[in-house]
């Protein structure tokens, strides 16, 4: 069941006696990978958001110091994918559905005494979603943090990997992510079947981007053929272990930087 995950750090290989018995249990960092089930062109398998999520969580968790508390919960497989619904395949949950599911999983856990919350989130279609759930449920608890990171924004090496038109436009099913899945999962990687596809008539001269800060309207459809957008022709496995070697250290200090979070006070006179 435990995957990447060492089964120490499992958290559904605790007893229920072990959960009320565990120390300082407001400090115990428990982190919820987040995926999805969707298409990634033609030469990577459905699971990449998922694969890649507690891929990084579980070499991160085999770094992190003994002595620091964290647990991974069970991965959610399924997520928000219907910018890729017109693929075969693809499997996705409404933004409704996945919000309620993400906030039964926050109260569960507050219930049980525990006050830090990491959705680690490997899918670049939900953010937003992440952001959602972590606010409600401080608004509901104020006492409990609960923190909405993208798996890629960690402190890595991956930008520097790359020629400077994917790291621009590679977002789905390009050299980073097919770099990486030749580490984790090799014998799901066709690499015979890899195209490079690049988006057609983007707005030049324009603030407007595909993603991040001024992201456009768009389906994948709209802008793939293959369901690639990036180039994963030049990837490898050398190049995907430097990437996972790379976002794990990244996580051990995001772990870490999480059980040290105390929550900032207004300022008093």
């Amino acid at each position: 069941m435990h995957g990447f995950i060492p089964p120490n750090r499992f958290f559904p290989y605790l007893t229920w006696t072990d959960v009320q018995a565990m120390p300082d249990k407001e400090n115990v960092v428990i982190i919820q990978p987040v995926g999805a089930i969707e298409q990634h062109g033609p030469h990577l398998p459905l699971a990449v958001d998922v694969a890649i999520a507690q891929s990084v969580l579980g070499k991160a968790l085999h770094k992190l110091d003994p002595s620091i508390p964290a647990y991974a919960m069970p991965s959610l497989y399924y997520g928000k994918s219907n910018e890729h619904w017109h693929f075969p395949g693809t499997i996705t949950l409404s933004a409704q559905t996945l919000i309620a599911v993400l906030m039964d999983v926050g109260e569960s856990l507050y219930r049980a005494g525990f006050r830090k919350l990491v959705l680690m989130n490997g899918h670049g279609g939900q953010p937003q979603i992440m952001d959602i759930v972590a606010r409600d449920l401080h608004v509901i608890h104020d006492d409990f943090q609960v923190f909405p990171f993208f798996v890629w924004r960690a402190p890595n090496i991956t930008k520097d990997l790359l020629t400077e038109k994917e790291a621009l436009l590679g977002i789905h099913a390009g050299d980073a992510e097919t770099s990486l899945l030749l580490s984790i999962l090799p014998e799901h990687v066709k690499m015979e079947r890899a195209v490079s596809e690049y988006p057609h008539g983007l707005p030049k001269d324009s603030v407007l981007t595909l993603e991040r800060n001024l992201p456009i309207p768009w389906t994948t459809r709209d802008i793939s053929r293959s369901g690639v957008i990036g180039d994963p022709t030049t990837a490898t496995r050398e190049k995907g272990d430097r990437i996972l070697d790379s976002l794990a250290n990244g996580w051990v200090q995001v772990i870490q930087d999480v059980y040290r979070f105390r929550q900032p006070q207004a300022w008093k006179e």
